[in-house]
Order: C-alpha cells, then sequence, then structure tokens
C-alpha cells in the first residue's frame, strides 16, 4: 500500500478510471455481439445496429479507452461480417 500521498491519490484515480473503462469495453463487447445475433437470425435492422456499434467503437477511442488502431481493426472486422451479411 502506498504511503505518498500523491500516489494515494493516483490509485484511486487509476481505480476509479478502470471501473469506467471496463464498462465501456464491455458495451462495446455487447454492441459487436448483438451486430453478429442480427447477421445470423437475418434481422432487418441491421443497419441500426451496425451504426450503433460503430458509433460506440468510436467513442472509447476518442475516449482513449481502446487505441484508434484497435478502434478501426474493430470497425473493419464488423464491416466485413455486415457486407457479407447484405450480400
Amino acid at each position: 500500500m502506498a504511503n505518498i500521498k500523491s500516489q494515494i491519490k493516483r490509485n484511486k484515480q487509476n481505480e476509479k478510471r478502470r471501473v469506467r473503462n471496463k464498462a465501456v469495453r464491455s458495451e462495446l463487447k455487447t454492441r459487436t455481439k448483438q451486430v453478429v445475433e442480427t447477421i445470423e437470425a437475418d434481422g432487418d435492422d441491421l443497419d441500426e445496429k451496425a451504426r450503433l456499434a460503430y458509433k460506440r467503437i468510436d467513442k472509447a477511442a476518442a475516449k482513449g479507452v481502446i487505441h484508434r488502431n484497435e478502434a478501426a481493426r474493430r470497425k473493419s472486422r464488423l464491416a466485413k461480417k455486415v457486407n457479407a451479411a447484405k450480400a
């Protein structure tokens, strides 16, 4: 356990960020999963779910939760699946 005042504060900040980032990452997985499930079920609201997934990925990258290259990679992989389902 830290006994320096500034390090105690940093630990508190890091824990808050960790919990917040965990929630964002979880939502990313949920949105992606919803798109994949919609593809498998031949749902008609595929475009809307894909749009929401892209939006969440972009937000996470903007906030620094994930790296921008990771965001690009995730969006690319998702787009491939969506386009294959439409074709």
